[in-house]
């Protein structure tokens, strides 16, 4: 059978048994780097040594290892459902194994509270100025905050049970995964900042409901325009370039420098296991680019 028909049979039980932006993950990557390598491949005929040259063509591209282990996991769960409907007799993209690893370094940008500062400073969106204090002090991910509405608030406790699927019509979607449904709490100032913006969208809608979007109002925002304004931001500020989730690294970093317990930090960032905090935080810290004051 053609590799490209079971692909268009496969999308159809894959698209019942994932969520949305999973589901989109899937099919983006293998669209682009599976697909086109094996459409006019007969399935059954697809062997440990084709496998071994389509690897060989997804290194010369030179992903990160996270990347590549990605495209193997895409690839063998089809090959898994392949295998299930009598297809192929073996996976054989299991049996090659994953790509080897290569030596990386991984290199974050983080903002001190000074640099912090300065970069919201310069900031022209009041919205976005609440919207990345948010992040830098809280440690949401950038689609948990996206998502965040005004009914998910309860007295001091800012509840995160959904994220925002940017690259899919800015739908909402439960959180990445089961630790990620947790309570923040909000310091006064935060929940100052959250009353302002309620009186923000009461001046400009003239209304106020409390299924509106804590950050944007009757719509989310748009990760485009979000990009736009921080960018602007940060080079007016003469500030390094750093992007959305590195706000989020720069509260697990400052958390970490303050001596916060690391099963406390990983708990408030929604991981499900200390040891994704520490892999990223703690033994890859000499590769931070970071500039923290003492």
């Amino acid at each position: 059978m053609n590799f490209e028909e079971v692909y268009k049979e496969y999308l159809i039980y894959a698209q019942k048994r994932h969520k949305k932006q999973g589901f989109y993950t899937i099919t983006h990557d293998f669209k682009n780097h599976v697909l086109p390598y094996f459409r006019n491949y007969d399935i059954s005929s697809i062997t440990k040594f084709d496998i071994i040259n389509w690897q060989n063509s997804i290194l010369e591209k030179n992903f990160r290892n996270k990347f590549n282990a990605k495209l193997y996991y895409v690839f063998s769960t089809f090959m898994d459902y392949c295998l299930n409907c009598s297809y192929i007799d073996v996976n054989v993209v299991k049996q090659v194994g994953q790509f080897k690893k290569k030596i990386e370094f991984h290199e974050y940008t983080t903002y001190n509270l000074y640099q912090f500062r300065k970069f919201r400073k310069y900031l022209n969106d009041f919205v976005l100025k609440q919207y990345f204090t948010m992040i830098y002090f809280y440690g949401p991910r950038p689609g948990e905050t996206s998502a965040f509405r005004f009914v998910d608030l309860h007295g001091r406790y800012l509840k995160v049970n959904h994220t925002l699927l940017q690259k899919v019509d800015r739908e909402l979607d439960t959180p990445k995964n089961r630790s990620s449904i947790r309570y923040l709490k909000l310091n006064f100032i935060m929940l100052f900042r959250i009353w302002l913006l309620k009186r923000h969208y009461i001046k400009f809608y003239g209304v106020f409901s409390i299924d509106y979007f804590i950050f944007g109002g009757q719509k989310p925002l748009s990760h485009t325009t979000v990009d736009r304004y921080k960018k602007d931001a940060y080079t007016r500020a003469n500030l390094p370039s750093i992007t959305q989730h590195e706000f989020r690294h720069s509260y697990a970093t400052r958390k970490i420098h303050k001596r916060i317990p690391i099963d406390i930090v990983s708990r408030s960032m929604g991981h499900s296991q200390v040891s994704t905090t520490l892999n990223i935080y703690l033994h890859q810290e000499k590769n931070v680019r970071s500039t923290l004051l003492h």
